[in-house]
């Protein structure tokens, strides 16, 4: 299972988050810094609890404010 997760952070702070990112280093396969709505995207795969955990790992990050968890899902489209 794939899943995008979406991190907002504190101003300035995008290096540390991201070496503490690149720490972690167990499900994810690339870690992006992004403009937009969010600051970092992370590209994860795994199974479900194995990116569950790793997403409330990323909450301990003190400079991450937010995340958005974005899971892949399979549609059947008729065609």
């Amino acid at each position: 299972m794939r899943a995008l997760c979406l991190i907002t952070i504190k101003p300035g702070k995008t290096d540390q988050v991201l070496q503490a990112l690149h720490k972690k280093r167990k499900i994810l396969k690339e870690i992006l810094p992004v403009t937009g709505r969010a600051d970092i995207c992370v590209l994860l795969h795994g199974t479900m609890d194995e990116i569950n955990n790793m997403v409330i790992d990323f909450k301990k990050i003190k400079d991450i404010v937010t995340t958005e968890t974005l899971i892949e899902v399979e549609v059947n489209m008729g065609w």
